[in-house]
């Protein structure tokens, strides 16, 4: 198979994304990629998740499970013999929530969501970056959040996970630099996904401290915020454009991420604490 532009003959340019579930932000960030002439191989755990993506053309599906060194095994070995061994851009974007009392919340299930949100992009680094390194250029993307830098309640392990993202991608970028490779870092705010859904929405333990607090919590796992969410559309267009126009280091994108920038940067933590707090259910303990 070679990677053409039909109009000049010309290689595409090349981009992996993890997570390209319908509904989601992957799959909003393959549209914007194939509309902008690149090749993408749009990847999740399942092909049946990603049917939806079938009928572009210059789009390849792949199963791959950010879980398993096999499976992304096999995703380098098939990107590798259909590119000649050269990938342009790997976007990071598989990741699962959780919105719960950090005192109640199942351990075995944050320990799933460091090896997803954190190490699943580290697995997934350390396999596709020599396809980069050897030629000396692309750029590695990795999707923390917004909730990585502020200190939202019932967010705890979650944040925890998309914080190591963040000094991960940092510290990767400064080593990758000599080597020919920017990182990106995307601190994402609030955006329209199905995140929310796939997430975890069981009730308070009647043994929980937080029980006054058990409508808001439950409010926040449902999915409130996308109520003032920006659509993954635009979100995906504006990351894109930063992509593709050279963009390396921190980047903050989506909903009221501008603010959490100004917020988590320069804003004092009692008044940063105050305004997190309310509404969040601790205000009535």
């Amino acid at each position: 198979m070679t990677i053409t532009n039909n109009n000049n003959n010309n290689p595409r340019a090349t981009v992996l994304i993890t997570g390209c579930s319908a509904g989601g932000i992957g799959s909003a960030l393959v549209e914007d990629f194939h509309a902008r002439g690149l090749h993408v191989f749009a990847t999740a755990r399942s092909l049946a998740k990603m049917a939806h993506l079938e009928s572009l053309p210059h789009v390849t599906l792949l199963e791959l499970d950010v879980e398993s060194s096999t499976s992304i095994a096999a995703a380098v070995e098939t990107i590798t013999s259909k590119t000649g061994a050269k990938l342009d851009y790997l976007v990071n974007n598989s990741g699962i929530n959780l919105n719960y009392p950090a005192l109640d919340t199942d351990l075995e299930y944050a320990r799933r969501m460091f090896e997803v949100n954190f190490w699943g992009a580290v697995n997934v680094v350390q396999a596709f970056a020599p396809l980069m390194v050897a030629r000396g250029s692309g750029t590695i993307v990795n999707n923390a959040s917004l909730a990585g830098a502020m200190h939202t309640p019932w967010g705890s392990f979650y944040g925890a996970s998309k914080a190591a993202v963040k000094m991960y991608g940092e510290c990767l970028r400064l080593e990758m630099a000599p080597l020919g490779v920017k990182v990106v870092t995307v601190m994402t705010g609030i955006v329209g996904s199905k995140i929310f859904e796939n997430s975890p929405h069981e009730a308070l333990p009647e043994t929980s401290y937080y029980k006054v607090a058990e409508k808001e919590i439950a409010e926040l796992a449902a999915g409130k915020l996308k109520e003032s969410s920006m659509s993954a559309e635009t979100y995906a267009r504006n990351v894109v454009g930063d992509i593709l126009g050279g963009a390396n280091g921190v980047t903050w994108r989506g909903r009221i991420s501008s603010i959490g920038w100004f917020l988590s940067s320069f804003v004092p933590t009692w008044l940063t604490d105050r305004a997190l707090v309310t509404g969040s259910g601790l205000d009535r303990m």
